[in-house]
């Protein structure tokens, strides 16, 4: 299999939601690492999502963290927490109403067999046991992904930008939407202003400039060009800068001095007048911005007060609770299967 399936490592990889809040460990079983809300979560839960893992480093020729190393404990940790926060969502998803259906869960299976192993069912399960999966693991992790990203739409579906926000914004940011001065000059950085004296003097008695840049100049972006280059009001160095808006066009300027040495500059061109891009251009730009901005504030509400309502229900074995303080998003906790 040329990429991984597998879901829950992955999510592993980005997962920073806080866990609610520990518990009494004297309260959760002997074979269990939490409980949600009287709902277990087994070790052997946890020890599958760990194999998975470690079958996923292994394919990235990655080394796996030894037990016992704080490498290691933070993966469990992670583990841990992404068990719960499974389980929250799941229970947080039936008050929303949202329900995954066999046969959403049936079109991904058919999908990961279709895109991975040519549709052969054989090679599916053939290829999931070789990252410590089975068929049924696999559509547990499904429904997870599938559960996540309907909260997400559920939560984020009344998010809209008006046309009046589009503007304020775009009026407020207009800098980001300027194209400054620019001019087309040609130059020739030398380390000495002796050398550049002796290259003016020649310039002005009609030498080659083109053909004096590749032979003299150091500068390797330009040389090859004949010094040409096409620079912008401001992102060079301030003594060039001043110098190539301020000459005419074709005028040779003396040695100008910067941090990399002597230049001689000629424009080539007038200065072209910079512009503001029209909000008509950008409006659908800024409005996928403020979109997704504002879809992440609302999930990151969501993401919070969910947290809080499972504070007190939530207990952890000794050894397994969460970090004290982390953040993140329903949405960066989705699998996506790649």
């Amino acid at each position: 299999m040329k990429r991984s399936l597998t879901f829950a490592a992955a999510a592993l990889a980005v997962l920073t939601l806080v866990a609610a809040g520990c518990g009494d460990s004297d309260e959760v079983p002997a074979d269990a690492v939490a409980v949600v809300d009287g709902t277990t979560i087994t070790r052997a839960e946890l020890d599958d999502l760990l194999a998975r893992a470690k079958k996923s480093y292994a394919a990235q020729k990655r080394d796996f963290p030894k037990a016992g190393t704080p490498e290691y404990q933070s993966l469990q940790t992670q583990a841990v927490a992404f068990l719960v926060q499974r389980e929250e969502y799941a229970r947080e998803a039936g008050k929303l109403e949202i329900e995954v259906t066999e046969a959403q869960v049936d079109k991904k299976v058919d999908e990961v067999k279709k895109q991975y192993f040519a549709n052969d069912q054989t090679k599916l399960v053939k290829g999931l046991a070789d990252q410590g999966y089975t068929v049924a693991s696999l559509r547990e992790d499904i429904i997870s992904q599938l559960t996540t990203e309907a909260i997400y739409a559920n939560v984020t579906k009344d998010v809209k930008v008006t046309d009046d926000a589009l503007q304020k914004y775009y009026d407020e940011n207009k800098k980001n939407y300027t194209v400054a001065e620019s001019r087309a000059v040609r130059h020739i950085l030398v380390k000495t202003k002796a050398e550049a004296d002796k290259l003016q003097a020649q310039l002005e008695n009609g030498a080659d400039f083109a053909v004096l840049a590749k032979q003299s100049s150091l500068d390797p972006g330009s040389k090859d060009q004949g010094g040409k280059l096409t620079i912008t009001r401001g992102q060079t160095v301030a003594p060039f800068d001043k110098a190539a808006f301020a000459l005419k066009t074709n005028e040779l300027s003396a040695p100008i001095k910067t941090e990399f040495g002597f230049h001689l500059i000629q424009p080539t061109a007038a200065v072209k007048e910079g512009s503001v891009t029209p909000f008509a251009q950008v409006k659908a730009q800024i409005k996928t911005q403020l979109e997704s901005e504002r879809k992440n504030a609302a999930v990151n509400d969501w993401v919070e007060e969910t947290q809080k309502s499972y504070e007190d229900k939530v207990q952890y074995a000794a050894g397994f609770e969460p970090p004290e303080t982390s953040t993140g998003t329903a949405e960066e906790t989705s699998t996506d299967g790649e």
